[in-house]
């Protein structure tokens, strides 16, 4: 992901899947999210490179960071959950 100057702090969550169908259908699940949930102190980026979803997200405080880090974690969460792997596919990562 490029990196990002407009925020104080930054983290990358990459999620890595069992195929690269595996991964787009998560990423597509997400996506719509992206720039409608930022809040003044945050936003994410979400990009996908094969079997890899990855998520950058900037704060411009420690708070906001780990909030964010908590969304979207539970987004993809929800999405791997909500039927979008249910054939017992599961993410490797955080």
């Amino acid at each position: 992901m490029p990196p990002h100057h407009d925020r104080a702090h930054a983290a990358d969550l990459a999620f890595e899947y069992d195929s690269a169908d595996d991964a787009a259908l998560v990423a597509r699940a997400v996506r719509q999210e992206v720039g409608e949930i930022d809040g003044g102190r945050s936003a994410a980026s979400l990009e996908r490179d094969d079997r890899r979803v990855l998520v950058e997200i900037r704060a411009e405080d420690l708070v906001a960071l780990r909030a964010g880090l908590n969304t979207w974690q539970t987004l993809l969460e929800v999405a791997e959950r909500s039927g979008a792997l249910g054939d017992g596919t599961r993410r490797r990562g955080p």
